[in-house]
């Protein structure tokens, strides 16, 4: 069965996972306070359980199996280059169900040892994401237990929408509001409770460019996957789910260098003491490289979505 990703599916899925997640905070900034000459609201959804959004499509994903009877004993599999795996790994202890990770090579240690904290079985194979899917997947067939897959399934899209729909509600004199992209699932998401009433703005690492890709070629193609941010935003190809989103709802899709994410970073750290990693930060780096430049009158607002990194790495 098809479910679609829209308004109604992401107000369900707040409704569900609203006792399980935290509602993140805004910080507003007023201009020039990270040294752009405009002000900026940020979200922080790197204060969210396990460190990122991820949280929000893995409970919607399992609860929405639990409640159609639908969940196996075996419980929950997942392929992650991190962040996913520690949020369905953490989801999975707090329904009491069984958790099998599968990371690539390539996985930080701290995000590994973020995953194992949880309670969860770790399996660590594959140079990169696809290789861990196509294991992970291997291993389903044999348990079958329930996969939560990263980003392509309509449960965890309207999932990750609810951090739009939360943003909305705290903010909505928004006029543009800027996302990090690996594989969709979070602006797709956001694209479907917006739908078009901010100006939505991808913005990806230049070594992992497979939203930008795809929009030029007009469907989901393989793209180059490398560095500082491969681990979060490291996707092959987006979601078949999240392409016609993505089509329909964001205004633009910008790349940025290594060099200005770990800017972000640091400039995070240095005047908000707030630790993000690189894909955390990637947003905030269009911001702050010029590579976004508003419109006069432009409210601008950008979220900060991952924190799984080792802080000797930001604040050292």
């Amino acid at each position: 069965m098809t479910h679609p990703v829209d308004r109604a599916a992401i107000a369900a899925a707040h409704a569900r996972i609203a006792p399980h997640v935290r509602h993140t905070p805004l910080l507003r900034l007023a201009a020039g306070e990270l040294g752009p000459d405009f002000p900026l609201t940020l979200k922080l959804e790197l204060l969210q359980h396990a460190g990122s959004f991820k949280p929000r499509g893995a409970f919607n994903r399992i609860l929405s199996a639990r409640d159609a009877g639908e969940l196996p004993a075996s419980g929950v599999i997942a392929a992650s280059g991190g962040n996913h795996g520690a949020a369905v790994a953490f989801a999975a202890r707090s329904l009491g169900v069984p958790a099998e990770i599968f990371v690539p090579e390539l996985t930080p240690a701290a995000k590994r040892a973020r995953i194992e904290s949880f309670g969860a079985s770790l399996v660590r194979t594959g140079a990169t994401y696809v290789e861990a899917l196509a294991a992970s997947r291997a291993r389903q067939a044999e348990t079958g237990a329930l996969e939560v897959h990263a980003y392509d399934h309509a449960h965890v899209l309207a999932g990750q929408g609810t951090t739009a729909r939360e943003f909305q509600a705290d903010a909505p004199d928004l006029t543009h509001v800027l996302v990090a992209t690996g594989g969709g699932g979070l602006i797709g998401g956001m694209a479907a409770w917006y739908a078009g009433s901010v100006r939505l703005i991808s913005v990806e690492p230049e070594a992992c460019p497979a939203l930008h890709d795809a929009l030029a070629a007009g469907q989901p193609v393989p793209a180059p996957v490398g560095g500082v941010a491969a681990d979060a935003l490291g996707a092959r190809q987006v979601g078949a789910l999240m392409f016609p989103l993505a089509q329909a709802h964001i205004a633009a899709a910008l790349l940025v260098s290594d060099d200005a994410i770990r800017a972000a970073q640091r400039l995070l750290w240095d005047r908000l003491r707030l630790v993000a990693e690189p894909g955390g930060a990637t947003a905030l780096a269009a911001v702050l490289s010029g590579r976004f430049q508003p419109p006069e009158g432009a409210r601008v607002g950008v979220l900060v979505c991952g924190s799984n990194t080792d802080p000797a790495t930001v604040a050292g």
